[in-house]
């Protein structure tokens, strides 16, 4: 194994530049990763710009990671060995030992690191990880496209899960970005009648290539009253920060339907009680989901040949990537590669 290896790093807040590490032993409950594949995540850009004062500085961001196991520290479970392709999400692993934990809620243990914002991430050729947060990576998939799919893809996954929608019903999915566009297929192959709801008509042709049966342009069409006409959404998925709009959407809802929140706005919710009230309508906060929710995800994307549209690019050009992603250019998930850094 190596001495060193390189990573890139939030050297100050906004600014990402390449360094060297020693190669780190991992502790007690921890492996250590030769990194694959990570994902470029729209949460990347709040660590990236603004981290948290519970993040010293320099961190290596990155919470969507597939790579090798390149060592085992002391008590690892039998389940993980040397050289297995593993994956970490956002949530850096669970407790085991605190109240949600006790009931297994394992993604809403408030004890773990949140992988690449409090803990080191996957922008680098090898990382530590707890084996609590580990995933089993199917062989079926590549690591480039298995990476999005341990955050976005599972959030837009579990997301559905619990909407209580069923086969048949119809399912809307507002915005069409790296959420959305899973959260679109997933929704078709689930057996969802699905709604696209966009902006411009630059993205009506992969919405229906996605698997949208319909796709509304907030530009030109009113999707409330269009969904209204359609009978109302069973579920409407919002994948995006504005909570105006998210809080709008509702009123696309049929009775006892759901709007499940993705996209976290910086702006409350305004919903109409009534509208909630009168057709028993809900609204649901959706997270990503534990190692074992996720494993289900990469289970189906697999079986149903299910994945992200992505663009890979080398980890020296991970600011050229996030900068496609924070811009919007990117269609729609940058993923970073490491495969010519594992050939030295």
């Amino acid at each position: 194994m190596k001495t060193g290896y390189r990573v890139m790093q939030v050297a100050a807040p906004g600014v990402l530049e390449p360094a060297e590490r020693p190669v780190p032993v991992p502790d007690a409950g921890q492996v250590l990763i030769k990194v694959e594949a990570c994902g470029i995540c729209g949460a990347d850009i709040g660590d990236i710009e603004r981290p948290g004062p519970g993040a010293p500085l320099p961190r290596v961001p990155g919470h969507e990671v597939v790579g090798r196991i390149a060592a085992l520290g002391e008590g690892a479970w039998p389940r993980w060995k040397l050289g297995q392709r593993v994956g970490v999400g956002r949530l850096g692993g669970h407790c085991t030992r605190c109240e949600q934990c006790r009931a297994g809620r394992f993604q809403l243990c408030p004890n773990q690191p949140v992988t690449g914002a409090d803990c080191d991430g996957g922008y680098a050729e090898m990382m530590l990880a707890r084996q609590t947060g580990l995933v089993a990576i199917p062989d079926e998939l590549e690591s480039e496209e298995a990476a999005p799919i341990l955050c976005a893809g599972i959030a837009a996954f579990n997301a559905l899960k619990k909407s209580g929608a069923g086969p048949g019903d119809l399912v809307a999915v507002q915005g069409i970005g790296g959420l959305g566009h899973l959260a679109v297929q997933y929704a078709r192959k689930m057996g969802f009648r699905v709604v696209a709801i966009g902006r411009g008509h630059d993205v009506a042709a992969d919405a229906l290539q996605l698997g949208a049966h319909v796709y509304l342009d907030v530009r030109h069409d009113d999707p409330v009253a269009r969904l209204q006409d359609m009978g109302g959404a069973q579920a409407i998925v919002t994948t995006i920060r504005d909570s105006a709009a998210a809080s709008a959407i509702a009123s696309g809802l049929a009775p006892s339907g759901t709007l499940v929140l993705l996209g976290i706005g910086s702006e409350p919710l305004v919903l109409s009680a009534g509208h909630l009230v009168r057709g028993e309508r809900r609204v649901q906060g959706s997270i990503t989901g534990s190692p074992y929710d996720t494993e289900k995800a990469l289970d189906f994307s697999m079986l149903t040949d299910t994945g992200p549209w992505t663009e890979t690019l080398p980890l020296a050009r991970a600011n050229e990537a996030y900068q496609r992603l924070k811009s919007g250019q990117a269609r729609y998930r940058m993923v970073l590669t490491m495969a010519k850094a594992h050939d030295d």
